[in-house]
């Protein structure tokens, strides 16, 4: 992938999850008034639950894969709201230990590192994300079980590598951070998966 057709793909990505929250906000709205009118239900209630899920998804995507600019700032609050969002779909908690709010560029880089994380813990676990130092970040997989591949794990340090769609993100991460003269470190322990940059 060259840094053109990823600055397109992040276009792309934009356009989609603005295209797909307003509808999706809408579906939660009716859900809303026919809960309002007595029409709860087991099956409402399922429903509901995944309409939040998708819209936590959404907006994890729009930072992961919408275009970011290093002006923008994202406030740690709203990240705290998107990271919490996740929680009651994946597998995985994510537990932000960051403080302060965040520039768009950097949230994105840590997202992807969080989607690698979450490739590396399918039977659950922990995220950490801390910050290191002035403008590092650390975020951290912690489960009794990993599932770690080697060859994904490796492209990390490779940007331009080819992935399957399922596995854009360690395609993309490596790219994005040449971008600004960094590269991901990783360390693979037996019950952790570190990514720093």
């Amino acid at each position: 992938m060259t840094k053109h057709n990823a600055q397109l793909a992040a276009l792309v990505g934009s356009r989609i999850c603005h295209d797909l929250i307003s509808p999706v906000g809408a579906i939660g709205n009716g859900l809303e008034l026919m809960e309002m009118g007595g029409q709860g239900s087991a099956e409402m209630a399922l429903v509901s639950e995944s309409l939040a899920n998708a819209q936590a998804r959404i907006r994890f995507f729009r930072v992961a894969f919408g275009a970011a600019d290093s002006e923008q700032v994202i406030a740690e609050s709203e990240l705290r709201r998107i990271i919490a969002g996740l929680s009651g779909a994946a597998r995985q908690q994510v537990a932000w230990e960051a403080a302060g709010d965040v520039s768009r560029r950097d949230a994105r880089l840590v997202f992807l590192a969080i989607m690698c994380l979450e490739s590396a813990l399918p039977f659950g676990g922990t995220i950490h994300v801390t910050r290191e130092g002035s403008d590092g970040w650390r975020i951290a997989g912690r489960a009794a079980k990993l599932m770690v591949d080697e060859t994904l794990w490796e492209a990390l340090g490779r940007p331009g590598v080819e992935v399957a769609p399922a596995e854009v993100q360690f395609a993309l991460l490596p790219l994005l951070l040449d971008e600004i003269g960094k590269r991901p470190r990783t360390r693979i322990d037996a019950d952790q998966v570190v990514i720093l940059f």
